[in-house]
């Protein structure tokens, strides 16, 4: 049993308990050799007697100490001491991914594809050595208190599934792949799913298949279709809702192949959130059938004599790949040799084919029927005429007009503004979603109405059309100066001096140099009101295809990497040195500098800081007797509290003794001094006296008083 001040290894000092799961309990330690603060994964009493856990166990652990990367904790040491099975590991002062998602209900898209993207380079690192996670979840994964995202339990989990661990002991079965449903094989794909899972409950606060029982739910993981996380969150961006149900695809051949896969499409999704650039597999079409030859068909026949397919025929075989009218004949003995050797002769082999073509083409003509009939409820709900398409054509068809069918474009009624006010009549469009072109014409209406609009009263418009409204500019309306061309210092300045007033807004050109007239509403050449106000579009120059490279000067790892990935920049390498400018955590130097414009999807390297080089102290030293000097009225033998703290207040020391001198070594102190305080009690004997005035005896108290004093110390660097 572990308890709190034992040492584990002769130098792991157990300092407190910091969790508990199912086949363990974590304490925090300290490294006596390395000076370090670790924590301490202690397998259960129950686990610990079980030999065959254990050698798994182990084996695993010390496969997963060979990993070493920044997401994911560390394995340091396995060991066992007195029946105690435990293995180190890196510290991380943080909470798990569960806590987090419980505490935020759900996270943006862009905090789940960061998180998703840290989690899958860990798996990918685990991956690149053969070792397989086998139980991710989000309470697997820990988010450290500067952003770093690291998962854990690697070894443990595969252990656990070898010995076929209870579920409540291994995790929750919301997060298991079909084939672990099934207990079938799993590999890498099946890590890939688990995470998908994650994502699915990181973007919607919710998993996506629960139940009263594990049974239940690892059902439905078989056998129920995976909902889509924008059925609960609709604003999910459509490439993000494609990566999860590609992670969480029940064939693993449908599924991302490995995680640089995934990390390249999550990174895509972050800069091009709503493009379809996810490929969906499909293995099944890949393998199309074809008719089978002659000569293939006498190959298979002499296979199957010379016994190269008897795993197929194999009575305890899973793949059950003979019908029960072979078993019979099997179990009569007729279709054995001298020998015992199993065989087919050629007229049996070409009923079975014949069997076998009658039933699928049987099939083939059920689905056929099947999706006749689906075409023809699907006509006659639309109330269509048409004649009825083939396959082909109608998938080709659905194929193309897909996209049209998912958006719509509304329909506006053309309203009457004719006689409004040019302010009025604007608004009113604007309302409505329509846009507006104004040009003036000299007219006996008052000016700044509207004399008619280009499109008729009542007609149908789509929304962002654009419509022209042609006012009165009075009976002596003022020409419009043409500026086109011009800049804009020059186009406002004719403008301004003809009597009218300015608006201006930016649009990029090919063709126009930055901060020319790209075009003026009303044109030059029209008339219209005196101090009116005449649009102008500026040229900003060819729009820019780089992008300007943001300031991650002095921000944490975590916001750092989510500002490039906003602005299409991604984070690689991501380094560590230490720093006495920026803290612990931050970024404290990038690649490119700030607002250099460089290509969107560059790579930009970091290095963050691990805070100021530490330096360390230590203290061999003998605490000596009270001298007469320090204390006059101390007396040999008489008991000292002695109390020795750093200057940065670590208590090194704190005893009571009565002899001298006492030994104080210590090293990694992070302080360069400290303070010894010495306390002691001085005792004055009682006596007797006479009272003068009536002569009697009378007896005097003995005293006790509590002196202290202290001495510095200052330490050596190490």
């Amino acid at each position: 049993m572990v308890k709190i001040g034992m040492m584990l290894g002769d130098r792991y000092e157990v300092l407190e308990k910091i969790g508990t799961g199912g086949m363990s309990d974590v304490y925090k330690a300290k490294d006596q050799k390395l000076n370090r603060f670790v924590a301490i994964k202690v397998l259960k009493q129950e686990f610990s007697e079980n030999a065959n856990f254990v050698s798994k166990f182990q084996t695993e652990a010390q496969a997963a100490a060979g990993l070493m990367h920044p997401n994911i904790v560390n394995v340091y040491d396995v060991g066992e001491e007195n029946g105690i099975h435990y293995i180190v590991m890196e510290l991380v002062e943080g909470i798990t991914l569960k806590k987090y998602i419980e505490k935020k209900a759900r996270l943006s898209y862009k905090e789940a594809v960061s998180i998703g993207i840290q989690v899958s380079m860990g798996i990918e690192a685990a991956h690149n050595n053969h070792i397989i996670h086998r139980d991710i979840k989000p309470q697997n994964i820990i988010i450290s208190k500067d952003g770093k995202v690291k998962v854990t339990d690697f070894g443990i989990a595969k252990a656990a599934t070898s010995n076929t661990i209870t579920s409540n002991v291994m995790g929750s079965v919301h997060y298991t792949s079909p084939e672990q449903a099934r207990g079938g094989y799993s590999d890498e794909k099946s890590d890939i799913y688990s995470l998908g899972i994650t994502m699915f409950e990181m973007l919607t606060g919710r998993v996506p298949f629960n139940g009263e029982t594990t049974v239940a739910i690892a059902i439905k993981h078989i056998q129920e279709e995976m909902p889509s996380p924008k059925e609960y969150v609709p604003e999910i961006p459509n490439s993000v809702e494609s990566i999860v149900l590609k992670c969480c695809q029940k064939s693993p051949d449908r599924r991302y192949q490995s995680m640089g896969e995934l990390i390249a499409d999550l990174k895509q999704s972050l800069m091009n959130p709503d493009e379809d650039f996810v490929v969906m597999a499909d293995p099944d079409m890949d393998g199309g059938t074809r008719a089978i030859s002659d000569e293939e068909r006498n190959a298979i026949k002499s296979r199957s004599r010379s016994g190269v397919d008897e795993a197929y025929t194999d009575r305890e075989s899973p793949l059950r790949l003979r019908s029960e009218a072979e078993q019979e004949y099997d179990e009569d003995g007729e279709d054995y040799d001298e020998d015992g050797e199993y065989y087919e002769d050629d007229t049996r082999m070409e009923k079975v084919t014949t069997v076998l073509t009658i039933v699928a083409g049987v099939i083939i003509l059920i689905i056929i029927l099947i999706l006749a009939l689906k075409l023809l409820d699907n006509t006659s709900s639309a109330g269509d005429n048409s004649p009825i398409l083939s396959e082909e054509t109608e998938q080709s068809t659905t194929s193309q007009t897909e996209p049209e069918s998912t958006e719509t474009v509304a329909s506006i009624q053309m309203p009457d503004v004719t006689g409004r006010t040019l302010e009025d009549a604007r608004n009113a469009l604007t309302t409505l979603g329509l846009l507006t072109d104004v040009e003036y014409q000299e007219s006996d209406i008052d000016k700044g109405v509207v004399i008619r609009a280009g499109t008729e009263a009542g007609d149908s418009l789509q929304e962002g059309s654009t419509v022209m409204l042609y006012v009165s500019a009075g009976k002596q309306g003022v020409e419009v100066p043409d500026v086109t061309g011009r800049s804009l210092e020059e186009a406002t300045q004719k403008l301004t001096s003809a009597g009218f007033q300015v608006s201006k807004t930016e649009s990029y050109s090919d063709s126009v140099a930055a901060g020319k007239v790209i075009l003026q509403s009303p044109a030059g050449g029209t008339k219209a009101p005196d101090g009116s106000t005449i649009n102008l579009t500026v040229s900003m120059g060819k729009e820019q295809q780089k992008v300007a490279v943001p300031d991650l000067m002095g921000m944490s790892e975590a916001d750092g990497t989510f500002l490039a990935y906003e602005k299409g920049l991604i984070v690689d390498p991501v380094s560590h040195v230490y720093s006495s400018e920026f803290e612990e955590g931050t970024i404290c130097y990038q690649s490119y500098s700030k607002g250099t414009y460089v290509e969107k999807g560059t790579s930009i390297g970091i290095k963050v800081s691990l805070g100021a080089e530490k330096i360390t102290y230590k203290c061999n030293i003998s605490i000596a007797a009270p001298s007469s000097a320090e204390a006059p009225d101390y007396t040999s033998g008489t008991e000292v509290s002695i109390k020795f703290v750093t200057d940065s207040g670590q208590v090194l020391l704190e005893t009571k003794t009565t002899t001298f001198p006492q030994s104080a070594n210590y090293t990694g102190l992070t302080a360069s001094a400290g303070t010894i305080t010495m306390s002691y009690t001085v005792n004055t004997p009682g006596g007797t006296t006479v009272n003068p005035e009536n002569g009697e005896t009378v007896s005097i108290p003995g005293t006790s008083e509590q002196k202290s004093f202290t001495r510095r110390v200052e330490f050596t660097q190490e």
